[in-house]
């Protein structure tokens, strides 16, 4: 499910998948595992093997495997193998059969927020060697800067993915109850692709919520968990300027080798202005330029689920989601809203990249989730699957998921064209998600991160909700990140 999140480690999983949101919404928990005794499989020796996605799989696995072949891997026998739904089961899944150099699957669909831990334990094929100069220039012309970096090695530049679809949250709001405030179409417009301040937002969210039937005014994700260290806090973090490790070229490391840069003015800033939002008058850990009781106390334990529903219902004005919730609101749920009552724009901002203090940093800031596909350097068809790598890169290929499963594509120029914003609902939104996507942020993932994600969602919910101050906050986190990067 895209962007969301369980406690269990770093679980992001970030297909965007529009047939699958309401099953998916609603599993148990039930995955198709790659354990047990899906290597012996008959066709194996035969076909190149690809790990992906089992919902994929299960609704339009035959389509894939054919756009595979449309797309320039006509010829090649291609067979689909079912990951693990829960993208961390997934992750310790592929480390312990690359471990076990287990030659399938050939080709392993991987989220961008651990490969570079395979990355640094080289445990996949470096497509730098194995593509040709012109895939790579490709690669390095067409596709989005920030998403690509997350499949390369941070210090040679070298290639380990080929990006298949990003994945990166916007605001979504309620056109209907903006209407009851007075605005209009111009202003929809307007707002799908000028990010605001996060103080002309919040103005503008508290007058809707008064001119509406609106409960308060954003739903967000603010749980003690992945989600809020690597996506909720961090996109509002960055929009103050502020960093984890001293900006955006620091993000995958070297480990012990970067400074750790928390207890800093944005960063105590940024919690300020999260506090004001939840607290129900200001006091002495609030921001008096922004207005309280913005969003619910509530928020402190949801993840994207509850603020999925919370606008569904009728009861927010505003949700920051990833776009399974643009899908599934619109489209697929019991009682869907109409495209042209539900609007999105882009994450709001607090201060200009000029301005900001860390790298890399400031502006409309979007969490980047999505996945990659990575070659198995044990593979007994390499040839093969360098073939089908190529034809994943093909813009009819990167069109026809979109069409089909509502992958993003991977490419800014496609999203202008003709084919992209006929895709229902998500062709509506294409302008705003090109400049998320343009403003995308990756989490800093490295072999410690688990470690630092669980530290800074507890930190950061705790200055929310109150429990602790700002600065205090930011203190006890500055030393506990700089423990584990010793």
């Amino acid at each position: 499910m895209s962007g969301r999140h369980s406690r269990k480690g770093d679980r992001t999983d970030s297909s965007v998948s529009r047939r699958t949101f309401v099953k998916a919404a609603g599993a148990s928990g039930a995955a198709v595992s790659l354990a047990g005794c899906i290597y012996g499989d008959e066709t194996a020796d035969e076909a190149v093997v690809v790990g992906a996605d089992p919902n994929m799989i299960d609704a339009v696995g035959d389509e894939v495997v054919e756009l595979f072949g449309d797309s320039g891997a006509d010829g090649i026998e291609i067979r689909l193998q079912a990951g693990d739904e829960d993208t961390g089961d997934r992750r310790d899944t592929y480390t312990n059969l690359l471990q076990a150099e287990e030659t399938d699957p050939d080709l392993l669909l991987m989220d961008n927020g651990w490969v570079n831990v395979f990355i640094q334990r080289g445990q996949i094929a470096n497509l730098s060697d194995a593509l040709g100069d012109d895939d790579l220039a490709q690669i390095e012309d067409e596709y989005f800067e920030s998403f690509t970096a997350t499949a390369r090695e941070p210090e040679t530049n070298d290639l380990f993915g080929v990006p298949i679809f990003p994945d990166y949250p916007t605001m979504q709001y309620r056109k209907d109850y903006a209407r009851e405030a007075g605005y209009g179409e111009d202003d929809f417009e307007e707002w799908a692709t000028e990010p605001m301040t996060w103080a002309e937002w919040a103005e503008l969210t508290e007058e809707i919520v008064e001119a509406s039937d609106a409960s308060y005014g954003l739903a967000t994700q603010w749980d003690i968990y992945e989600g809020t260290a690597c996506c909720t806090w961090n996109e509002v973090m960055s929009s103050f300027g502020g960093a984890y490790f001293g900006g955006f070229d620091n993000l995958f490391g070297p480990v012990g080798d970067r400074p750790v840069t928390i207890d800093e003015p944005e960063f105590v800033d940024a919690l300020r202005m999260m506090r004001t939002f939840v607290a129900d008058e200001h006091d002495e850990y609030t921001d008096e330029e922004y207005p309280t009781g913005i969003a619910p106390n509530s928020i402190l334990g949801w993840q994207e689920e509850n603020a999925r529903e919370a606008i569904l219902n009728g009861e927010a004005v505003m949700q920051r989601n990833w776009p399974y919730a643009i899908n599934l609101n619109v489209q697929e749920a019991d009682d869907p809203l109409d495209v042209e009552d539900y609007g999105a724009m882009p994450i709001p901002y607090a201060v200009s990249e000029a301005d900001a203090n860390q790298p890399g940093t400031g502006g409309s800031t979007a969490a980047l989730g999505g996945w990659h596909l990575t070659l198995n350097p044990n593979s007994e068809r390499t040839d093969d699957a360098v073939e089908v790598l190529r034809a994943a890169m093909t813009d009819e290929f990167n069109l026809g998921m979109f069409d089909l499963w509502g992958w993003i594509p991977p490419k800014p120029h496609l999203f202008d064209t003709e084919e992209a914003e006929q895709v229902e609902p998500m062709g509506h939104y294409m302008d705003t998600l090109r400049v998320a996507g343009e403003n995308a942020m990756p989490r800093p993932v490295t072999t410690v991160w688990p470690d630092q994600s669980e530290l800074i969602a507890e930190e950061v919910n705790a200055a929310v909700s109150g429990d602790k101050s700002p600065e205090d906050a930011a203190t006890d986190l500055q030393d506990g990140l700089e423990d584990t990067e010793a």
